[in-house]
């Protein structure tokens, strides 16, 4: 049997974001709680090097989880690990209502909502049979099981680029494929891959199929070029897949403002179009996804939900935000 608690805010997700949501939470003296089905720290934990977070030249992404963690705790910020989110709603009372795969049931008038989001898969034939097998969505975390090994990377964003260099670590040599012929990286990101003498850049091509031995372990990678349709197979034991993330809004029952990708929609409170429910970090709508705009999502989105708990226990009624940014009645 389940419990249920009570609480000012609720916040679901401990990455960047929830944290510093936290933090905010507990120096504005709210009973809060941080929900995480994991560790601490989101996709700073899949990252190893930290460099553009101002006031650390260099930081590893472990060591920066850790860091907001402490900071949150200090102020007195309340958070569950282990704990998975399966519903998030509104009842006709005005309070949110969580619920976990335990049983538990966190009721709040308030909610904010940094769950991030998942790692979008490839979609081919033997991606899912060779997962754990060869197929990887975090450097980090199995790039040490590829030493002195052929790897492919698939993408040809940020994370593709800083991945395929961080894993020159371990592997002999690095294929970068890209269904362009330009990466979208950043170009201090780019130069770094162009002046990596193990990485070797496959444009235009896509990944057909992954293909394996009878041992169950990946062998090599169907390959196909967009312009020429010519197909070939690259002889590669492992893949590295990073060509986006699916916002975890899913969790939210009922319909709540989105855009075309599933990333939440907010006005500049952070609040959605559910009143009282805010979000911030990777799952909202917006043109960047780093850990400093995390945090500043993060920041406002808790002191909003100050004023808004506020407006709620003066009998101000529900707070509406003005399109500068202020709250009235």
């Amino acid at each position: 049997m389940g419990q249920t608690f009570e609480h000012d805010v609720v916040i679901i997700g401990a990455g960047p974001a929830g944290m510093c949501a936290a933090m905010y939470a507990g120096r504005a003296m709210l009973n809060s709680v941080l929900l995480e089905r994991g560790f601490p720290g989101g996709e700073l934990l899949n990252t190893e090097l930290i460099e553009d977070y101002p006031g650390f030249e260099s930081i590893f992404g472990s060591e920066l989880a850790q860091k907001f963690a402490d900071h949150a705790a200090k102020f007195g910020a309340q958070i569950k690990t282990g704990v998975t989110v399966t519903t998030l709603r509104k009842r006709d009372d005005g309070m949110f209502e969580t619920t976990t795969d335990a049983g538990d049931t966190y009721l709040s008038p308030t909610a904010i909502i940094t769950a991030g989001g998942t790692p979008v898969k490839l979609g081919i034939p033997g991606e899912l049979e060779y997962a754990g097998k060869g197929v990887s969505y975090c450097a980090i975390c199995d790039g040490a099981f590829f030493r002195n090994q052929t790897i492919a990377v698939i993408g040809g964003g940020d994370a593709a680029v800083e991945e395929s260099d961080f894993l020159t670590r371990y592997a002999s040599k690095v294929y970068l494929i890209h269904r362009r012929d330009e990466l979208r990286a950043s170009k201090i990101l780019q130069r770094r891959v162009f002046e990596n003498p193990k990485i070797e850049l496959i444009w235009d091509t896509v990944v057909d199929r992954v293909h394996g031995d009878q041992q169950g372990l990946m062998t090599h990678l169907a390959l196909r070029n967009l312009n020429t349709g010519v197909t070939s197979d690259l002889a590669a034991t492992g893949m590295f897949v990073f060509i986006g993330f699916r916002p975890n809004s899913g969790i939210i029952e009922g319909h709540v403002d989105h855009d075309e990708m599933g990333y939440l929609r907010t006005d500049p409170n952070m609040q959605t179009s559910i009143p009282g429910l805010f979000a911030a970090g990777d799952l909202r709508a917006q043109l960047t996804r780093q850990v400093t705009t995390a945090v500043g999502d993060a920041t406002t989105a808790a002191i909003a939900a100050e004023k808004y708990l506020k407006a709620l226990r003066d009998g101000e009624g529900i707070p509406v935000i003005q399109a500068t940014g202020g709250y009235t009645a």
